[in-house]
């Protein structure tokens, strides 16, 4: 055998030592398997026949020199293994073959066995050390594991310095043997990498297939920075994906997320927590809850986000801010109650702590949820006598202290991790050991506070939040005034019979006139915002440092500061003055306010820089609708506001807000986009200008005392008609006076019993006439004869029973994928049926979507093209949901899918001019949400047998 093939390879460090190396050749399994040995050995044959005699000489006394110190050098390499880098060991026989199943499972192909052979050396040298690796491996002696425990360290220096000083003789005639080998041979070299070449190409293609699939060994959460949030490029999944909310909940906080870069801020829109980039206009939406988001927190330094919601199955999430990503999910999280009520985050973000929102038992839970837990460390029952407990925080230096408070008790917590001292008996010893007991305590005290403890009038509690000074608790009230209390805590040396902590109130401040709604603390400062927009700083003796009083703004909702700090004053700062004798500069940190009007300002406070962020609708949002040809939606409040977007840009074009006492029930555009229609509350209908919500005409229409829940225009816009919460439909008609088209009243008629579902305009097929339906829950389909219809009389043309035990619930005119023209009727009992349009008979009875409630609006997904005239879908709403369903309608329930889109309720239904858009209005929950239709997604839902049929 050659001596590259035989011998060892050695190098000597910097310091002296000399190691041996070996490369990682899965030629390594020799030890395991004496097949592969005997295979390795035939290989090497073929290489000592090209070699001289010469070498086999210098072989056999390489050899006799190795086998005289290898094995005390392996008894030293062994006892120094731990303690030295790249030191080569000799381990024990079964130490060798649990490493060797180890390299079988790793990925890695440099990895080493441990033990056995040292780091491979690169280079030339690494090419030696690879092909004499099958000899060695047989050669090596096993040492047993009784052995490796009692070796004299002196002697294995002075021997590991003999077996160095031999290495390194050995080492350079190796080299000049190497250099003097074939070209063959050194091919034959490269053959028996092979196997190595081959692992290290499978490492490669995994990483390809990783980094295509997007898969990281590494947690995204914990390499991620704060910009990756909005660099996420997410493709189409599901059929409707939600792509931008409108409106947010006014009545949730609204937090400053970050600022350094880009201004990003965290809010609820319905059931989904909304990060808006203000800068770049985009939203990133944290989904999973199924019901209304009823609380969410933040960390203090703004990476960890909580939210919770109120219903059954209800969930407490936690998200990263920067990737939004869910990294823990608490399911069922109050199976007493109703949902969530309050929710807090301690300042490093290790605990969690939340009060239920049942009516009779109230439960205030601790969560480690960073321990993936379940299970809360410890709960607290509160009783009914306290009162729904709305606000809740910890104290900001010590995790063990809570305050929460109702209108009318403030509630302080405090919470303990016992120590138990376990023993246990082994043999003839006895063995002490202190355990962390998982069930906590959670202690409360509530002292009751009325007129007759100050002698004064006190008020409601809005916010308590703990005093700078760590030793008291500070609750405002709706009074303007601030009761102080006193914690009194045991002394740390004391044992636990001294009881809990407790609080007592000591002083009520008269701050100021206006009800206090917001309190809160930053930097060395105590923060009040009230009723009359007033933002008010005091310091830790509560002495007024500086106030905003001038800017204008309603009640406070919501104060939020920057997550970093000021910058400090320059020449060209313009910082105000504070309100002290010195008259110092007043730094204080950038903040966003949120006012019960649900408008959000930006203010900058250096200069004072008051900037309006957005303004949305303060109430329920009933009414939308679509241009017919623009990328415009309108959407009404029951606060009287109409705001027109760009849905395409995001971008809010125009807005009316009509006087007090008119809310917007109903919108629709005119087919030719120039008008839209507006019903109210109250009974009154505007027919308003499209591009500036001027009126159309004089005066609003009053003819009828109820809210307006639907309007329609004709295919033509020469008529209009109304249907009201009293069962009336009522027509309108434009007219011409003195050379200018006017609407004007036509007629009006009850033709109901009960509500009115749909009402509709179509089009006579003999003479392009205007038809006229309406729906009702009493199961009558109707149409009215227009042409026959004059001033104070609409003529009724048919009246047709739709069903017998259920009832209708929408009506939609069915597209023509066939020669007959229907109308298709959705009812109670998740049935579709299709009526022959001018016979009004039912051709067809077909099981509908079933989600959870029957469809209550439908409308037929407009198509840009001819071509897509045969591949027709129908978006529906049912009571919290918006679906998608392929046409035509078969029963087949693999053609329909659905999303949670409003858990309280959806109120209405809009689909954009081009088919690209559904929107849904949540009602109750003041948001409309913009979802995306991926008309590729449905059909993946079909099997091959149901394509086959379609």
């Amino acid at each position: 055998m050659s001596d590259a093939e035989e011998l060892p390879q050695e190098e000597t460090e910097e310091n002296g030592e000399t190691e041996m190396e070996e490369d990682n050749n899965p030629n390594y399994k020799e030890v395991e398997n004496m097949q592969q040995e005997s295979k390795e050995d035939d290989t090497l044959e073929e290489g000592e026949e090209r070699e001289g005699k010469k070498e086999e000489e210098v072989e056999e006394e390489e050899k006799a020199v190795i086998e005289e110190t290898e094995e005390k050098a392996g008894e030293a390499k062994e006892e120094e293994a731990s303690g030295i880098q790249e030191e080569t060991t000799v381990e024990p026989q079964e130490i060798i073959k649990s490493t060797i199943s180890m390299e079988k499972l790793s990925t890695s192909s440099q990895s080493t066995m441990s033990g056995t052979f040292a780091k491979t050396r690169r280079g030339s040298e690494s090419k030696h050390s690879l092909q004499s690796e099958g000899s060695k491996t047989k050669e090596l002696p096993r040492v047993r594991s009784s052995q490796l425990g009692f070796l004299d360290l002196d002697e294995i220096s002075s021997e590991k310095q003999q077996v160095s000083s031999l290495q390194r003789q050995l080492l350079g005639e190796l080299e000049k043997k190497t250099i003097r080998m074939p070209q063959d041979e050194l091919g034959q070299e490269g053959r028996d990498l092979e196997p190595e070449k081959g692992k290290r190409g499978l490492d490669e293609k995994e990483k390809d297939v990783q980094s295509k699939a997007g898969i990281s060994k590494e947690s995204l959460v914990s390499t991620t920075s704060e910009d990756i949030l909005f660099q996420k490029e997410e493709g189409a999944v599901y059929p409707l994906t939600m792509t931008w909310s409108f409106g947010w909940n006014s009545s949730l906080p609204v937090y400053y997320i970050r600022e350094k870069n880009q201004r990003v801020l965290l809010y609820v829109c319905a059931h989904s927590a909304v990060i808006y980039n203000v800068s770049r206009n985009n939203q990133y939406h944290l989904q999973g809850h199924p019901n209304v988001i009823s609380c969410l927190c933040i960390s203090e330094d703004r990476r960890w986000i909580a939210t919770a919601d109120k219903g059954p199955d209800c969930l407490i999430i936690i998200w990263d801010s920067f990737t939004g990503i869910p990294v823990h999910t608490i399911f069922d999280s109050c199976p007493e109650g109703n949902g969530i009520r309050a929710i807090a985050m301690t300042l490093d973000a290790k605990y969690l702590a939340t009060i239920s929102d049942a009516e009779i038992q109230v439960k205030v839970c601790i969560w480690k949820w960073t321990l993936a837990v379940d299970t809360p460390a410890c709960t607290l029952q509160l009783p009914k006598e306290y009162g729904f407990q709305k606000y809740l925080t910890f104290n900001p230096t010590n995790n063990k202290e809570l305050v929460s408070n109702s209108k009318t008790q403030a509630i302080y917590y405090s919470w303990v991790s016992r120590n138990v001292l376990i023993c246990f008996k082994c043999g003839d010893y006895f063995f002490c050991t202190h355990q962390n007991e998982e069930r906590e305590t959670l202690a409360h005290s509530a002292p009751i506070l009325t007129e007759k403890t100050f002698n004064k009038l006190v008020g409601k509690f809005s916010q308590s939040v703990f005093h700078l000074n760590l030793t008291q608790i500070l609750s405002a009230t709706m009074e303007g005034k601030l009761v102080v209390w006193d914690i009194y805590r045991s002394p740390s040396s004391s044992s636990a019979s001294l009881g809990a902590p407790y609080i007592k109130p000591c002083k009520l401040v008269h701050l100021q006139k206006e009800s206090i709604t917001v309190l809160t603390t930053v930097d060395s400062y105590i923060v009040t915002g009230d009723i009359k927009g007033n933002i008010k700083f005091y310091d830790h003796t509560l002495a007024i440092v500086n106030w905003y009083s001038h800017l204008k703004l309603s009640s406070i909702r919501t104060l939020s500061f920057s997550v970093t700090l000021a910058a400090p004053p320059t020449e060209k700062s313009n910082y105000p003055p504070d309100c002290t004798l010195r008259g110092d500069f007043f730094i204080i940190r950038n903040l966003i306010i949120g006012t019960s009007d649900a408008t959000v300002y930006h203010l900058t406070t250096d200069g004072t820089k008051l900037e309006k962020l957005f303004v949305e609708p303060k109430d329920a949002i009933c009414a939308i609708s679509c241009h017919p040809y623009q990328p415009l939606i309108a959407v009404g409040s029951v606060c009287g506001m109409i705001k027109v977007w760009d849905y395409e840009k995001k971008k809010y074009i125009f807005s009316r807000v009509f006087e007090k006492g008119l809310g917007v029930q109903s919108l629709t555009y005119n087919p030719e986009g120039a008008l839209l229609g507006a019903g109210f509350t109250e009974g009154t209908v505007y027919i308003l200008d499209a591009m500036s919500l001027e009126n159309e005409s004089p005066e609003p229409f009053r003819y009828s005392r109820t809210s307006v829940t639907h309007i329609s225009f004709s295919h033509d816009s020469q008529y209009m008609a109304t249907a009201d919460v009293s069962f009336t439909v009522a027509v309108y008609m434009v007219v011409v006076k003195s050379g200018k088209r006017v609407w004007e009243y036509l007629a009006r008629l009850r033709s109901h019993r009960k509500s009115i579902r749909s009402l509709l305009f179509g089009v006579h097929l003999d003479n392009n006439e205007p038809r006229l339906l309406s729906l009702g829950r009493d199961r009558l389909l109707i149409e009215y004869n227009l042409l026959k219809s004059h001033k104070d009389h609409l003529e009724v043309l048919d009246i047709h029973r739709t069903d017998q035990g259920s009832y209708p619930t929408c009506m939609v005119w069915y597209p023509p994928l066939t020669k007959e023209l229907f109308l298709l009727i959705c009812n109670s009992a998740y049935k579709v049926k299709l009526f022959n349009s001018t016979t009004k008979m039912c051709r067809k009875t077909l099981l509908g979507p079933a989600y959870g409630s029957p469809i209550e609006q439908a409308q037929v997904l407009p198509v840009k093209t001819t071509s897509e005239l045969q591949k027709r879908y129908l978006v529906f709403i049912n009571r919290d949901k918006v679906g998608l369903q392929i046409l035509p309608v078969d029963g087949n329930p693999h053609k329909t899918a659905a999303i949670i889109c409003h858990p309280n309720g959806v109120a209405g239904l809009a689909l954009s001019y081009d088919g690209r858009y559904a929107f849904t209005a949540g009602g109750h929950d003041r948001s409309v949400v913009q979802w995306k239709i991926n008309l590729s997604r449905p059909v993946r839902l079909l099997s091959p047998l149901d394509r086959s049929r379609n």
